[in-house]
């Protein structure tokens, strides 16, 4: 038997690698997804090998991270429950799709992850799995009988079969890095009348400590995808990377935020989204004078479908893709610059521009002179409120 796992080098993975080898007498081939976080390639890799891996995989996916998932989110303004910018959310699906195309090349009968089963990895990688390739058996080690039920039984483990793993000592908080966002969850953080630790920030600063003098960045999109900041154009990568890096010195995109994780209960975790707080704003500004109404109006419930879809690991459900179909057409007139102030955690928009723009001063100024004939609202606010009114003289409301 062949798996494909994927790996990170931490206890969990680690554990369950030389795990699996025992347990279904396999080969196992490590895969390590590199969508932006700092690490030691390296030295993941040899340690997989001393686990007992076959072969490591090392890929990086950043720019096919940036240009498949993260961009595609901006241009839906994507935000689960008014706060999470969905970091983690975007990232696990392409994370899965690499892994199943190795196991296809590798002929592999099973692909396994680290997730446990009370989270919502579990579902965003399954279900990817599933979209692309049904035939592979899924081994989810924290869902099966013969498994652990502790991290202090891994670290037993981890002991006796002389896996190195970090320090042993209970972390205050779980962390998950990419090159989009940081999620910070569990330990400390789950008493939600307790406030965050601010020295935990690894991406920007925390609003309340940052320095006082604000500073002005300009975003330049074509069709809704950022391309260029203060003027210079650079590819997605590096754009989001010094988007992040301009922002974070800011403390932009700090939330703590109570989530319903699809699987029922309540979570709490607190994100740092720098750069894609600064993108998604600036990109909202950029809609609001290019978008008419009523396309702008349906965009923004589409959004919310869009986004609980992406959080939910519906990545390659078939209307997630016909909703970026949808948002993808609204995009063909979202193309300008907007100019955002960052201060203090806040991030405001200083000015907007496009050749697409629908706002009209000859339409909207007080002054007289306008385009608009302020006469003709009395026959049309007549006509717009008849069936309010023809009910109401039926049906009169209490007062």
């Amino acid at each position: 038997m062949k798996i494909v796992l994927a790996y990170s080098g931490g206890l969990d993975t680690s554990v369950i690698l030389a795990w699996l080898k025992e347990q279904y007498h396999a080969e196992i081939i490590a895969y390590v997804a590199d969508v932006g976080q700092h690490e030691d390639w390296e030295a993941i890799r040899q340690k997989a090998i001393r686990t007992g891996a076959s072969k490591v995989y090392i890929e990086d996916l950043k720019k096919e991270f940036v240009e498949e998932a993260v961009f595609p989110a901006i241009k839906a303004n994507a935000t689960y429950e008014y706060k999470y910018l969905l970091g983690t959310s975007l990232a696990r699906p392409i994370i899965a799709k690499r892994q199943v195309e190795i196991a296809l090349k590798e002929k592999a009968d099973a692909v396994a992850h680290g997730a446990t089963g009370k989270g919502n990895d579990q579902v965003r990688f399954e279900l990817t799995y599933r979209a692309l390739a049904p035939h592979l058996k899924i081994i989810a080690p924290w869902k099966e009988d013969n498994f652990f039920t502790s991290r202090s039984e891994l670290i037993e483990f981890a002991e006796k079969h002389n896996i190195p793993i970090p320090v042993t000592k209970e972390k205050p908080y779980s962390m998950d890095p990419n090159l989009y966002h940081i999620s910070y969850e569990g330990g400390v953080l789950e008493d939600v009348t307790k406030t965050y630790d601010s020295s935990m920030f690894v991406m920007g600063k925390d609003p309340f400590t940052v320095q006082d003098e604000p500073e002005v960045v300009s975003i330049t999109f074509e069709k809704g995808v950022p391309v260029a900041l203060n003027g210079q154009k650079m590819d997605g990568v590096k754009l989001l990377r010094e988007a992040n890096t301009i922002a974070g010195r800011h403390g932009v995109g700090v939330v703590d935020v109570v989530e319903n994780r699809l699987v029922g209960m309540k979570s709490r975790g607190v994100y740092e989204t720098p750069g894609g707080t600064l993108l998604i704003e600036a990109h909202k500004a950029l809609e609001a004078i290019t978008l008419e109404r009523d396309t702008m109006h349906y965009k923004q419930m589409i959004e919310l479908k869009f986004s609980e879809m992406i959080y939910y690991g519906q990545w390659y459900h078939p209307l997630r893709v016909a909703l970026q179909r949808f948002i993808d057409t609204t995009q063909e007139v979202v193309s300008g610059t907007v100019e955002m102030k960052l201060y203090r955690g806040n991030c405001m928009v200083v000015s907007r521009q496009s050749e697409h723009s629908l706002y009209d001063t000859n339409l909207s100024t007080f002054e007289a002179g306008s385009n608009y004939d302020q006469k003709d609202a009395k026959g049309f606010i007549k006509l717009f409120g008849l069936p309010m009114e023809m009910f109401s003289r039926k049906n009169p409301w209490k007062i």
